[in-house]
């Protein structure tokens, strides 16, 4: 027998510690109100007519019925059969932009965060596949290696900020050369993704040459712009004393714009890729993208899992419980004349 609720166990404890006082609270309250109320030549008629084996049976019987609801709320089970489960799903790497310019806040609360807010609602998308995370800014660095644990990505995307990286800069090729040599595994050239979250202001990295290196290993790159092509935003800093400015270069404040060019041109050297702009004003739900680009599209089967199947068999125990309790109703604590 296979239990899939013990804790429900516990319940058992109230029988000795709450139910059993309980009862002899109530047969020793019901004799003193009874003395009270009658002298002692009518008690004995009285208790000529009531039978004690039978209230003590019908106590018995509310506190078996008591024992079989627990019984069920353990949720036993039995008959064992063993299951193969298939897991099918594709290989997906975020390639999230860390560098300075992801703080401007033309989007909500900033470029980073609402990054990072599209890439949990992602997560809850996710149906198998296995995600990665790599930050990068001057250099790349894996965050996260392909997995299916969804729970430790959450906990690596929370401390994700613009200190992940050690150097400054924009290096959108290193990190499509990261995911391509050191994430993804070799063993097949399919159900390979990434997506690339960036304001695409690269820094001489050659990303289309590592796009076009990508899709030799059958890769294919979904790119989201975050920011303005025309405008623009600045980047707001806080100085040593605490207050609030925005980033200068040799003295002037420097506007991160959208390079979406470039991007265009990374998406275009993978087959199918896609690219995607977010401008300010607009939401990013990568949910969404997940489904229309990703989830649609052909798996492989990454793992097999054996499980055990039981059969459930607590509406024996509920049906038993409920019996004894139309049992105890129905019994009368008089005795037969």
């Amino acid at each position: 027998m296979n239990l899939g609720n013990d804790r429900a166990l516990w319940l058992l404890f109230t029988i000795p510690v709450v139910l059993l006082p309980a009862y002899v609270w109530c047969f020793w309250r019901k004799a003193k109100v009874l003395r009270v109320l009658a002298s002692n030549e009518m008690l004995k008629k009285i208790n000529t007519s009531v039978s004690l084996k039978k209230q003590v049976f019908k106590a018995f019987l509310l506190i078996a019925a008591f024992v079989t609801i627990v019984a069920a709320l353990t949720e036993p089970k039995w008959n064992p059969q063993a299951q193969k489960i298939k897991r099918a799903g594709r290989d997906v790497v975020i390639l999230l932009d860390t560098s300075r310019s992801m703080l401007a806040e033309d989007i909500k609360p900033s470029r980073l965060e609402r990054s990072k807010i599209a890439v949990r609602d992602l997560l809850e998308r996710l149906t198998g596949d296995r995600i990665a995370i790599v930050t990068f800014a001057g250099n790349a660095t894996v965050k996260c290696p392909l997995t299916q644990d969804y729970a430790f990505v959450r906990m690596v995307l929370a401390d994700i900020s613009t200190e992940s990286t050690s150097r400054g800069g924009t290096m959108i090729g290193d990190a499509i050369r990261k995911a391509t040599e050191e994430v993804f595994d070799r063993q097949s050239r399919e159900y390979k993704d990434i997506i690339l979250i960036t304001d695409g202001e690269d820094h001489d990295s050659f990303p289309v040459q590592a796009a076009e290196k990508a899709a030799t290993e059958g890769i294919r790159i979904i790119a989201i712009g975050l920011g303005d092509e025309a405008e623009g935003s600045r980047i707001p800093i806080t100085e040593p004393d605490g207050r609030q400015t925005f980033l200068k270069y040799e003295g002037a404040e420097v506007w991160s714009k959208l390079d979406a060019d470039t991007l265009r041109k990374v998406v275009y050297a993978t087959d199918s890729g896609k690219y995607l702009s977010v401008e300010p004003g607009t939401t990013l739900d990568l949910g969404e993208i997940y489904t229309r680009l990703i989830d649609s599209a052909e798996k492989r089967e990454l793992e097999s899992v054996t499980m055990m199947k039981y059969d459930e068999k607590f509406q024996i125990f509920l049906a038993l419980g409920i019996g004894l309790i139309l049992c105890e109703a129905l019994i009368s604590e008089r005795k037969k004349a």
